[in-house]
């Protein structure tokens, strides 16, 4: 599927121009790397310069890069595929929980549990325990319980709401993991490595661009930057369901033309059938 994923990439950049341009990024401050002093050398092909201390990224490069995984991202999406969105950092939970609600994927913003990804079955009981308290609520068991009970399944079902809420209709494990600050999830970038899950992400100037397969140069801190890079991913995302969608359609009026043409055709024969006998 990663072969596929690059293959799409490097068709895109090659077909379109880049729907994000050199100054909405300057402007959003996705330029600023971090100090001299924490960065990391495997960053060095996407810093332009060094100013005051601080390294800045080479926003060319991060147009491309970023060009190269929303292409990737549209395909996994049209396919029908799910994208898990983790970014469990102050700056980035709010801008994450908002945009990728809209595009109905799945995403975690509170802690990553060890081993969501590695040990699936164990998350999808977590999530399964959750909707039995539901049920039990929908189908009139819920009253049988003593009040003791009722408080416990209550907190119970906030906790899980809170770690598992968000991801609740992921019934299998993911296509692809977008994250926010590769340094901050590392064990959620390692469970999708060890899966082979392919990896997008937001890749700093401390962090080693190497450990994800589609890494975009940028500054993974500033809300602003973050934002403007969900944008340009989730309306990717978007146009691939679109596309899906209206694919869907088109084979089913296809189907339904089919079909309508086949009785239009045995209405005919039989017809024939009648003026032969007569």
């Amino acid at each position: 599927m990663l072969a596929e994923l690059y293959k799409e990439s490097k068709h895109f950049k090659k077909k379109i121009m880049s729907k994000v341009n050199f100054d909405s990024l300057l402007d959003a401050g996705v330029h600023f790397g971090h100090l001299k002093r924490k960065w990391n050398p495997a960053m060095a092909p996407y810093i332009f310069a060094e100013k005051k201390g601080i390294h800045i990224i080479d926003l060319n490069k991060t147009i491309v890069h970023l060009d190269q995984a929303c292409a990737a991202m549209k395909q996994i999406a049209k396919s029908g595929k799910k994208v898990l969105f983790v970014a469990t950092k102050k700056q980035a939970k709010e801008i994450i929980s908002q945009k990728v609600t809209e595009i109905n994927m799945p995403y975690v913003t509170e802690r990553w549990t060890g081993g969501m990804l590695t040990n699936f079955q164990t998350t999808r009981k977590s999530i399964r325990k959750m909707t039995s308290i539901d049920k039990m609520k929908s189908d009139g068991s819920w009253d049988t319980l003593n009040k003791r009970e009722k408080l416990f399944k209550s907190r119970q079902r906030e906790k899980l709401e809170k770690t598992f809420g968000s991801i609740a209709d992921m019934t299998r494990q993911p296509a692809a993991i977008f994250i926010v600050d590769i340094l901050k999830e590392h064990i959620a970038l390692a469970e999708a490595k060890k899966l082979n899950i392919p990896t997008f992400a937001m890749v700093d100037t401390n962090s080693n661009p190497k450990l994800v397969d589609f890494p975009i140069p940028a500054n993974d801190d500033a809300t602003k930057s973050i934002s403007i890079i969900l944008d340009q991913i989730c309306s990717a995302i978007k146009e691939g369901l679109e596309e899906r969608k209206n694919a869907k359609g088109s084979e089913k009026d296809s189907t339904v033309a089919e079909e309508a043409n086949t009785e239009v055709v045995a209405e005919a024969n039989t017809e024939n059938e009648a003026n032969t006998e007569n």
